[in-house]
Formats: structure tokens, sequence, C-alpha cells
């Protein structure tokens, strides 16, 4: 079957769609961000929505809310499937075909199996027309958090590193406030605001005392949930991150052989302490990354030290690297930004795709994905 024919109009108002799903990223997980935008037969914009924080209500709905009786006989630009299924609220599907829809154009396919093509049957049996496949290269982009969890079972990870020219993070002593200026830094915290988690290690918590908040004007409520991996239970009551659990969503990962230790010692906490399995000295990874994903997180952001990207990326489980480089040069006495990763062969080495270089201030941010051929 030849693939649908988009027109202009088509072309821009699924532009809207995209950008309005935009808005939800770091806020609706464990769902996908999706935005809807509903257009009379005159061709103008009778209704548009995205995903709303917590997931609920979706997109769709939030549009055809918007529309009331004007979506009857409209075209609704949809960046991800209408769902088909039963769960906390009825199928967008289902709401389409009720408010009279007569076109639906969507970006993709949603891959989880409560819907996978279901979605797109429902509204075609209904007699709606359904056009797939606009756009599609970048309402993935915009989802991989969600498709990687469904597709994956783990959430996307993008590991933010800061460094000098030569790749240093801190002096020898450990001195590394601040390498990268301050446009740097506020970059930073939007990247916090689009994901759902920020990730870091136990080292980490102890050397810096964080609280790995949102700090942008008008943006505190966009703070990610803070998860940290502490095997053996390092970490403090007093942290900074611990005592403001209350106001923001505070994850511990350990071993197993902890679980029962660590959930007594931060009982008068609001900590939420999950278990890992442990490869050697260290928790497995690849099962870090599952209990997160099954807990529904989407997007992962690493901010931490040197031992623990360099496990990451050793286990394969980086997608992004977002690079912020300063002017400036420490020298080999200076600490590397990645520990030892053992590679002996040049052919051994993780590879990446330069996808964008940006002045950012003084410092300059180059961001790489996963080379996956």
């Amino acid at each position: 079957m030849a693939p649908p024919a988009f027109s202009e109009d088509d072309r821009h108002f699924m532009r809207v769609a995209l950008s309005l799903s935009k808005r939800g990223l770091g806020n609706v997980w464990p769902n996908p961000s999706v935005g809807c935008v509903l257009v009379s037969p005159e061709g103008v914009i009778v209704g548009r929505g995205n995903t709303r924080p917590g997931g609920r209500p979706h997109a769709e709905r939030v549009a055809l809310d918007m529309a009331g009786e004007q979506a009857r006989g409209a075209t609704a630009y949809v960046t991800l499937e209408p769902c088909s299924h039963f769960g906390k609220s009825p199928p967008c599907a289902a709401g389409l075909i009720e408010a009279g829809v007569a076109r639906v154009v969507s970006a993709l396919t949603d891959p989880d199996n409560r819907v996978s093509g279901r979605g797109h049957k429902m509204l075609s049996d209904a007699g709606i027309k359904v056009d797939v496949g606009l756009f599609s290269d970048e309402a993935r982009k915009i989802n991989e958090g969600f498709l990687s969890r469904i597709e994956k079972g783990r959430p996307f990870v993008a590991l933010k590193l800061a460094s000098t020219m030569d790749a240093r993070s801190a002096t020898k002593s450990g001195e590394s406030q601040w390498i990268t200026g301050s446009a740097a830094r506020e970059e930073g915290h939007l990247l916090r605001a689009s994901h759902d988690a920020i990730l870091v290690g136990a080292k980490t918590v102890l050397a810096d005392d964080p609280t790995l908040t949102c700090r942008l004007p008008g943006r505190g409520h966009h703070s990610p949930v803070r998860v940290i991996l502490d095997r053996i239970g390092d970490v403090s009551p007093s942290a900074k991150l611990i005592l403001s659990a209350d106001d923001v969503p505070t994850w511990l990962v350990t071993a197993d052989s902890k679980l029962i230790e660590l959930s007594e010692k931060f009982e008068k906490t609001s900590v939420k302490v999950i278990a890992a399995r442990c490869a050697g000295d260290h928790l497995d990874l690849h099962d870090v990354m599952q209990k997160l994903g099954d807990a529904g997180l989407t997007r992962v952001l690493v901010e931490t030290g040197g031992n623990l990207a360099a496990g990451l990326l050793n286990a394969q489980l980086v997608d992004r690297i977002i690079h912020f480089v300063a002017p400036s040069v420490l020298g080999a006495e200076g600490k590397a930004m990645v520990a030892e990763l053992g590679i002996e062969k040049l052919s051994d080495m993780p590879r990446f795709t330069r996808t964008s270089v940006r002045s950012v201030g003084e410092d300059i941010a180059v961001t790489y994905d996963f080379k996956t051929e």
C-alpha cells in the first residue's frame, strides 16, 4: 500500500502538535508526552492540547474539551496513536469517535501492547479516515524515553558531562565549582526540567551534598525525581537530598541484601528505597535501569562522577551525552571526567554520533547520540 500523501496544511498542523508535545517532557511519566490539534473543515484550529502533568488527561481529551461541538467533522493531528484501552480514563480513540472527528493524522503507531494499532483500527472501523507516519522521526525523538521504556524495558539515559578542553572535570584536590560558566549551568537546569529523574552515585552525594533541583525562576515545580545509587548505605539521613524528600521525590537504589537495613534507616523520611542485584562490588546497572523503568521513569539524566559514567558507558546504557566544554585546561593532574574503561583496542570504544554543537555563553555544548550501527 502506498504511503499517504500529506498536504502542506497537514505538515503545518502536525508541527503545531509536535511543538505542544514537547511541553510535557519530564512531567507526564509513565505516559508519553503527546500533542493534539483539532482543525475544522475550514482550516481553523478549534482545539489543542498536550498530555497534562502526571500523564492525565491525555492530549486528545484536552483538545476535545476545548473544541466542544466544533470537533464534529474536524481533523485531529496527534503525535502518537490514540489509545484504545480502558485505564484510569476512557480510550482517546473512543472520545474522537464520539466527538464526530472525520479524519485522524497520527505521527506514530504506539508500540505499547495495549494499543499497537488497535487505536487506529478502532477509528477506521468507525468510518474515520486514518493517515499514519507524518513526521514520524520527529515524533520518535520527542518520545524517545517512552519508546525506550516500552521497547527496551528501561528509560532513555542521557549523561551530562562538564569539563575543560582536555576533558578534566576537577582539579587534583577535587575542586570543580565552577568549571563551566553560568549560562551552561542554566542550560543544565533546563535539562533537569525536561527529564523525569536525575541519577547520581553515593560518592557524588557524599562529596557535594547537592539538592539536584531545577532552580530556574518559575520552573521549581519541574524538579525531577532524584535517584541515588548507594550499594552499601553510605548516604546519611542528614544529606540535603534526604531532608528535602518531602518536597521533591527521592529514591535510593541499594543492594538486595541492604533493602531491609536501609528501609529502616530511612523509615522516618519520604525516601523510597529500591533493591537491585549486584554484579561483583557494584550494582548491576542493567537491573537498576530495569527497576527504574518498572517504576515508570522514561527519561533519566545522569549527573555524576567519572566512575558511574564509566560503568554506564561500559554497560552500553548511555543513549545520549551532553558535554559542556569550558575554554580552559587543567592538565594531566586534573581528574578525568570519565574513569577507566579498560579498553585495549580502538574497536571496543563506545561510539557516538555528534548531533549538535552550540555556543552556551563562553562554553560550548556538544550533544552525541549512541551509534547503533
